[in-house]
C-alpha cells in the first residue's frame, strides 16, 4: 500500500527529529505532533521507545488522507471532501470553477464566469453560450479554478468524468447506500483490494438552501453540449448512481483525487 520511497523519507525525517530531540534534551523535553484540525499530541522524550508505521489502508500526505482502490488508472481518492475533517462531514460547496464557498448561490447573478446572465466568459466552446460570442478551447478546469487544487495544493485536483466513470464501474468497485456515523451516503469498495471510500449525501446548494439526501459531486469537466453546464456524479438511496450534468452556478461538494506516482 505504501510507496517505499515515501515511508523511507518519513522514517528518515522522524529519526532525525528523534536524534535532535535526544541530543537537545536539556532544552526540549517533549515531542509534539501537530494533527489536522488544529489538534496536537505530545509526550515526553523519555517516554518514547520506538515509532512504527502501520498500514490501515489510508495514506496521509500534506495533511490529507487518500485511499488506493486498485483502479486501472492509478487514481487515488481522498477520504474527505474539501472543507471536511472526516469522511462523513459534508465540507464546503462550490459553484463549478469557483474556489471559495459562498453564502448565496444566487443563480447566474453572482457566478464568477458570466456577466450576470447565462452567457459565459470562460470555459465556453460554443459562441451561442458565450458573452458577446466569446469562446475558448477550455473543457477542463485550469488549476487556478480547481477547488481541490487551490484549497489542498498542486498534488490534488477535482475528478474528471473518466475518473468518476472508473470509480463507479462495477468491474472495479461495488457501491452501497449506507449510514456512517449518522450520515447517509454511498460506500464504494474496491473489488481488487477491498479498500473503500465513503461519499456523504451532502446534496447541493441553490441560493441559500441546502438540498441534501442525495450526493452531488462536481467533476472538473465541462459539458460541451451546453457550456452553461458541467458534469457531476449524482447518487441517491438504493442503487441509484450515475454521471449527470447541471448548471455551473449550483453549489456542489468536491472529493479530490491524485495520481499515483511510481
Amino acid at each position: 500500500m505504501y510507496h517505499l520511497s515515501f515511508i523511507s523519507m518519513k522514517k528518515t525525517i522522524f529519526a532525525g527529529l528523534l536524534l535532535m530531540a535526544t541530543a537537545q534534551s536539556a532544552n526540549a523535553q517533549k515531542v509534539v505532533l501537530h494533527m489536522a484540525g488544529n489538534q496536537k499530541f505530545e509526550c515526553n522524550v523519555s517516554q518514547l521507545d520506538s515509532i512504527t508505521f502501520e498500514d490501515d489502508g489510508f495514506i496521509v500526505i500534506d495533511e490529507h488522507e487518500w485511499v488506493d482502490l486498485g483502479l486501472p488508472s492509478g487514481t487515488l481518492w481522498a477520504t474527505c471532501n474539501v472543507g471536511a475533517n472526516s469522511p462523513e462531514e459534508y465540507g464546503d460547496y462550490f459553484a463549478w470553477g469557483e474556489t471559495e464557498p459562498k453564502y448565496n448561490y444566487n443563480y447566474w447573478s453572482n457566478y464568477t464566469y458570466c456577466n450576470g446572465t447565462n452567457k459565459m466568459t470562460k470555459y465556453c466552446t460554443d459562441s451561442f453560450w458565450g458573452y458577446d460570442g466569446f469562446t475558448d478551447t477550455l473543457t477542463e478546469l485550469l488549476p487556478e479554478d480547481d477547488a481541490a487544487t487551490v484549497n489542498w495544493g498542486s498534488s490534488w485536483q477535482m475528478p474528471s468524468v473518466e475518473q468518476f466513470q472508473e470509480l463507479i464501474n462495477n468491474s472495479y468497485t461495488t457501491t452501497k447506500w449506507t449510514t456512517q456515523n449518522g450520515k447517509n451516503g454511498r460506500l464504494i469498495t474496491s473489488k481488487s483490494n477491498n479498500n473503500s471510500i465513503f461519499l456523504p449525501a451532502a446534496g447541493s446548494r441553490v441560493e441559500t438552501r441546502t438540498n441534501d439526501g442525495c450526493g452531488c459531486y462536481w467533476s472538473r469537466s465541462l459539458y460541451t453540449g451546453s457550456c452553461t453546464h458541467a458534469d457531476y456524479l449524482y447518487f441517491s438511496s438504493g442503487d441509484y448512481i450515475r454521471l449527470d450534468i447541471t448548471q455551473r452556478f449550483i453549489g456542489h461538494t468536491v472529493r479530490p483525487v491524485r495520481i499515483k506516482t511510481r
